[in-house]
Order: structure tokens, then C-alpha cells, then sequence
């Protein structure tokens, strides 16, 4: 089964501010552990919220384009992984790694 582990920042996060190098080694370790587990699928990081288009559709069949997130609110989603994983179980054990290693919260997700 896959997952989706994504990671949280708040709306303010600034990666040249917040990250340092242990951190950026830490996440560059778990990398290197999912790879060697055979676990991940992809990753990737995302541009702040703030840079984000949104897209909604509209009753009349039109959609609207709007600058900026979708949703305000105070985190955004600011990262994430693809996982295969064989339980739940195993896919949190991920999510609590990356938890620590990028020092945010972590959401982790079943795809259907």
C-alpha cells in the first residue's frame, strides 16, 4: 500500500532561515534510509503557500484562478513522500523519522 507523508510548516516558514545543515543532513540520512529500505517513491519539496494558484470551480461551470494557497490557514503543506509500505504501522515508524528529522509536524495518509 502507498502513503503520503507530508510535512507541515508553518505559514511563515522561511527554509533559509529554519534549515540549517544538521537538519538538511538529517533529512538527507532518511532519504538514504528509505532508498536503502526500498520504501520511497518519491519526494519533494514545495515553494511556500504564498506562491501557490488556486483553481475553483465555479456553479456556473467557470473557474476561478486566485493568487495564493487555497486554504488560509496557519501550516501548509510544505514537503512530502510517496511511500510503499506494508502496514500502516510501517508507515508511521516513517512518518515519526521525518517528524524529527525535518523538526515539523508530519500528516501520514493511505492513498485509496
Amino acid at each position: 500500500m502507498q502513503y503520503l507523508v507530508s510535512i507541515h510548516h508553518p505559514d511563515d516558514y522561511d527554509p533559509s532561515v529554519s534549515e540549517d545543515k544538521a537538519m538538511s543532513r538529517d533529512i538527507d540520512a532518511l532519504n538514504d534510509e528509505m532508498i536503502a529500505a526500498g520504501v520511497r517513491i518519491f519526494v519533494g519539496g514545495l515553494h511556500p503557500a504564498s506562491r501557490a494558484t488556486s483553481l475553483r470551480a465555479q456553479p456556473d461551470g467557470e473557474v476561478r484562478i486566485t493568487t495564493g494557497p487555497y486554504l488560509q490557514t496557519k501550516e501548509h503543506v510544505g514537503g512530502f513522500w510517496v511511500l510503499e509500505a506494508a502496514s500502516q504501522d510501517e508507515a508511521l515508524a516513517w512518518g515519526r523519522k521525518a517528524a524529527v528529522a525535518c523538526r515539523a509536524s508530519v500528516e501520514v495518509r493511505p492513498f485509496r
